[in-house]
């Protein structure tokens, strides 16, 4: 049976799918974690340790030699992904603080949903779109746009827009993981190949982690407003980023590549939350809608990608 190969034919599938299985398990058997205990339990309720080996091995692929080529398009799309989303929270947080909607289509919408839908990319579904449509040098981008990855950010924009203050403490907690990563990496060459292996290994699992955190009936409650969620994504993002691409000589293909949210900013409202109490009672709605944020996006992107790219293609005949 080729389960691997099937998985990965859905985009983003080897997130997507565990995440998925996690949620259905957990919205059938919702003690099934506590049931079992033991291990069992460990791995359904552990998002969070292995998140920060996620981080640590992640950290361990940037180099801090990176071609001035790779520097530029991923500090670009970095910045500009980060910038929107402070700037779309900073707006969203003047009619919302910090607190969500109550009632209504937009019930559960808060800014922490946004931020952390908007803040980081897919990194797999990055790389993939430009190990087919973009040039080798896009896909080595990301080692710098993997600074997005966690909560810090998260935390960065929130403050940033006035909503919260975090201790500078868990600020660092947050990035210390994948700072550590990086600085192994780049002190031996062979322990960055041998943690770089464990990025696409741990992404199952913390997915599934992840999901068994989740409620579909959550999900289900996001509906059309987590699938809203995404189309803002992808069309806020990657206008911007297409933008700020094509200013820097790019054609625009890894801008609108980078217009996604990561599988792994699901798990980003419970790390903030687990920083600042204050955030507790909007984790449930916040990863339910970032959730359907990571499904939305890893569907649309590839194919406004692809659409943008063959235009492209078309253009130059």
């Amino acid at each position: 049976m080729k389960i691997k190969a099937s998985i990965e034919k859905i985009p983003g599938g080897m997130m997507i799918v565990p995440l998925l299985i996690g949620a259905i398990i957990n919205t059938a058997f919702p003690t099934i974690s506590t049931y079992f205990g033991s291990f069992t339990g460990a791995l359904m309720t552990g998002s969070l340790p292995m998140l920060a080996v996620f981080y640590v091995c992640m950290g361990s692929t940037i180099d801090f030699k990176a071609t001035p080529y790779i520097v530029k398009k991923g500090g670009t799309l970095l910045i500009t992904k980060i910038g929107i989303a402070m700037l779309v929270g900073f707006i969203a947080g003047k009619f919302l603080g910090n607190g969500m909607i109550d009632n209504g289509f937009f019930a559960g919408l808060s800014v922490l949903a946004i931020v952390a839908a908007m803040n980081d990319t897919n990194g797999g579904l990055y790389m993939a779109l430009m190990g087919q449509f973009g040039r080798k040098e896009d896909v080595g981008a990301y080692s710098i746009m993997s600074l997005e990855s966690g909560p810090f950010l998260t935390m960065i924009t929130l403050g940033a827009a006035g909503l919260a203050a975090f201790p500078w403490q868990t600020l660092v907690g947050a990035i210390l993981p994948l700072v550590v990563g990086m600085i192994l990496g780049n002190l031996d060459k062979e322990l960055r190949e041998f943690l770089s292996k464990g990025v696409p290994v741990l992404v199952p699992f913390f997915a599934f982690a992840l999901g068994a955190g989740l409620n579909l009936g959550n999900v289900w409650k996001a509906g059309a407003l987590g699938v809203l969620l995404g189309v803002a994504v992808v069309i806020i993002t990657g206008l911007a980023l297409m933008g700020t691409d094509r200013l820097t000589g790019g054609n625009g293909v890894a801008g609108l590549a980078a217009a996604t949210t990561a599988g792994n900013a699901a798990g980003v409202p419970a790390a903030v939350a687990a920083a600042n109490a204050i955030y507790v009672p909007l984790v449930p709605s916040a990863t339910a809608l970032v959730a359907s944020s990571v499904i939305v996006t890893a569907i649309l992107t590839p194919i406004v990608t692809a659409w943008w790219a063959k235009r492209l293609e078309a253009r130059s005949k």
